[in-house]
């Protein structure tokens, strides 16, 4: 569970799940206002990613479906992509306006949010970029993801060592396209996302963790 604060302001709440099946895995992500922003600007956004289990070169498996439902204020899409990686093919559908269109990949793709769970698995070296291949706003981007520091911060959880990283993305998910996100992961096998930071239009949100089980 994150706080999600605007300006120092609790604006809002934020999960990040996983749910372990059989035969794969689901990553689960979602935002909510708090009720005084929500009176001016309701937000209720869910992203899912379905997973195989790992079988390529792959830690994690490779996405099977990413699904992202947003309403922001008078904003809202829900659009998915079903990946056919054998067939080297992405099918992405628009929900809202009944579309579809077919686009073609190539090697290993992931979604936004698989892949930043992709990174997370990664040799991280300050100072070293990583490069992940994303499928997302109807074309492939190979993403890279900076390496900036390690610092270590306090939160109500308390003290962490962490390693810094910010993605240059410019699309749509969970490395949004609207301003620069920096993300702080803990400096240790697990690597959990303590807290993230991001640009808006007007100031920064920052989403800081306060809870969960891992």
């Amino acid at each position: 569970m994150f706080d999600l604060t605007w300006t120092g302001i609790k604006a809002g709440t934020a999960t990040m799940e996983i749910l372990d099946e059989e035969d794969s895995m689901k990553i689960i992500s979602t935002a909510s206002s708090a009720d005084w922003v929500s009176f001016f600007y309701t937000v209720d956004d869910r992203v899912e990613s379905l997973l195989c289990m790992p079988g390529s070169s792959s830690t994690i498996g490779l996405p099977q479906s990413y699904r992202i439902k947003l309403r922001e204020g008078r904003h809202r899409r829900d659009k998915e992509v079903r990946f056919e990686h054998a067939a080297r093919r992405a099918v992405y559908l628009d929900h809202l306006k009944k579309k579809e269109q077919v686009f073609a990949i190539e090697g290993e793709v992931f979604d936004p949010l698989s892949s930043f769970y992709l990174v997370r698995k990664a040799d991280l070296e300050v100072g070293r970029s990583v490069f992940v291949n994303v499928f997302d706003s109807k074309r492939m981007w190979n993403v890279e993801i900076q390496v900036l520091r390690k610092e270590r911060i306090e939160t109500r959880l308390g003290s962490f060592d962490t390693i810094v990283i910010k993605p240059l993305m410019k699309s749509e998910g969970i490395f949004n396209r609207k301003g620069d996100m920096t993300i702080w992961l803990t400096d240790d096998d697990k690597r959990i996302p303590v807290m993230m930071k991001t640009k808006v239009v007007v100031g920064s949100v920052t989403a800081t963790l306060v809870g969960g089980q891992y």
